[in-house]
């Protein structure tokens, strides 16, 4: 019997049924409090013109209160790469390991195709087609446009986006603007070369392999001038930035300010991933990654006025579904090919009406419990872990949790700041006792977690390490929960019945970073 991979017509109950059945995932369900109108807040329609919200109300990457409830897939189209990063490692075959520039399958142009209209009807909040990899897109651009060129003409209601290193996007900006493509990521780890030869061995250009500084300073040079291009062109462009520690950690300040100037509309920066077993030069060399905390002070001190990313999972190159989730072995060649596809853009905006509605109601109850922080004046900032399954609600148990999303709670309300990925701590229904260490580390800047349940064990040890274990507020939205829950702590400080002890050393590393810049 053939698979079938579409959504009926005829009714929207079952159309809701679905709704309540793909809400079932393992996306990441946040969405950013009060501030300045980017991905890392409640971006809405009314902090940005029209044209730009339309770009990005349904963009999972561009818009992080959309991101918990619309998806996105990659295509695999993309194999040769024009430059060597010293963090990048191109594998094939690696189901397992979830990191950009892995893939298990790679795809023409005509399989891509096909398997984006098989997604977009087994997922209709599927609303973004993006290529990146494995390798760069535009080192490999008949395949790419190529790709462009068939979704556009069956699926044209999908945005298209491409992620690029930048180094031949100069050449590339009429192609892009003609398919529409309103989004494009370029990774800019550095716009000094002395920094660079760190990061990159050799670039390809003009049929030549450059190597050194004069590598990093040609690659510097065209990808600030493909930014310009694309912003001049109207083009939303996000910045990708890998942070190093001891090699561009501080510099990335520098970077900030300079795709700030040039109009970049969102800057990203990630944690590099240097595990031994990926094979990258980082890798094997020893070269660290940056601890949470870190991350964070960087991410705070460039904040400012720029639009910064915090949500991202820095996905595989073939990754399908919600920022969180993959459901790519859902959707191999030889599942696809026995599937009946039958594509209805009609069916899709009803499915995509019904999530606005959750997505709605979920700004409303945050809105309506911030009301009570109307007036209030404290400088206390709290950090909060949830775990969450997704649509924005408190809905997974403490020992089934892959990560937890942190809040930054103050008197602005609740603001997404990042997520902390751990070990399983419930195996097969135990508990196992040698991870929950691990766990408690990992969020022990936090001083409560909320879960939607947790174990006796856990509670415990929790509370022993200074963090609350909050369950009262279980399958509730998260922002509005936790926005009672402070509200509920600043009036126990006020009656003296606790005292308000800041957690880590954030706030150092902070200082740190902003008196780099």
């Amino acid at each position: 019997m053939e698979a079938t991979a579409y959504v009926g017509v005829q009714e929207i109950k079952p159309l809701q049924q679905l709704l309540d059945k793909v809400a079932e995932h393992k996306g990441c369900g946040t969405s950013g409090g009060s501030g300045k109108s980017s991905c890392g807040s409640s971006a809405g329609p009314a902090d940005m013109s029209p044209e730009v919200w339309e770009k990005v109300k349904n963009h999972p990457c561009y818009s992080e209160e959309a991101h918990h409830h619309y998806a996105r897939m990659h295509v695999a189209v993309a194999p040769a790469c024009n430059i060597q990063c010293n963090y990048c490692n191109r594998k094939y075959d690696c189901a397992n390991e979830s990191r950009p520039g892995v893939v298990s399958e790679k795809l023409t142009p005509e399989q891509a195709s096909k398997k984006v209209l098989a997604v977009a009807s087994a997922i209709p909040q599927m609303t973004v087609l993006g290529i990146a990899g494995p390798g760069d897109p535009l080192a490999n651009p008949e395949k790419t446009f190529k790709t462009f060129e068939l979704i556009s003409k069956t699926a044209p209601d999908i945005k298209l986006c491409l992620s690029t290193n930048g180094l031949t996007l100069p050449d590339h900006i009429d192609t892009i603007k003609s398919f529409n493509v309103d989004h494009v990521t370029i990774t800019i780890n550095m716009v000094d070369p002395e920094v660079g030869q760190h990061i990159y061995p050799w670039i390809y250009y003009q049929n030549k392999r450059w190597k050194g500084i004069e590598a990093a300073r040609i690659l510097s040079e065209r990808q600030l001038l493909g930014l310009e291009m694309l912003t001049a062109n109207g083009i939303l462009c996000k910045v990708n930035s890998v942070m190093i520690p001891g090699i561009n950690d501080h510099h990335l300040v520098e970077v900030n300010r300079a795709v700030k100037s040039r109009g970049a509309f969102l800057h990203n920066i990630m944690p590099l991933i240097s595990a031994p077993e990926h094979g990258t030069v980082f890798g094997l060399t020893g070269q660290r990654g940056p601890t949470a905390q870190e991350l964070k002070a960087l991410q705070d001190a460039c904040e400012g006025e720029m639009n910064m990313m915090r949500h991202c999972r820095q996905c595989r190159a073939d990754a399908v579904g919600l920022l969180g989730e993959d459901r790519s072995a859902e959707f191999t060649t030889e599942k696809i090919d026995a599937m009946e596809v039958e594509y209805d853009a009609t069916t899709r905006q009803a499915y995509q009406d019904l999530v606005e509605e959750q997505r709605q109601a979920k700004v409303a109850a945050k809105q309506e419990e911030l009301a009570g922080l109307a007036g209030a004046e404290s400088d206390i900032k709290l950090l909060i872990a949830v775990a969450t399954k997704g649509e924005g609600k408190i809905n997974e148990h403490f020992g089934h949790a892959s990560e937890f999303q942190v809040y930054e709670l103050s008197t602005g309300g609740a603001k997404f700041v990042g997520h902390r990925r751990v070990d399983l701590y419930c195996q097969g229904g135990f508990g196992d006792e040698d991870t929950l260490p691990t766990v408690v580390r990992a969020i022990n800047d936090c001083h409560a977690v909320f879960v939607a349940k947790i174990g006796g064990c856990p509670r415990d040890e929790l509370k022993a390490a200074g963090i609350d274990p909050v369950d009262r507020y279980a399958y509730e939205f998260i922002e509005r929960s936790a926005i009672a829950y402070f509200r509920e702590y600043l009036d126990k400080v006020a009656a003296g019945e606790i005292v308000h002890e800041s957690r880590g050393d954030a706030d150092i590393r902070q200082g740190a970073y902003v008196a780099a810049a």
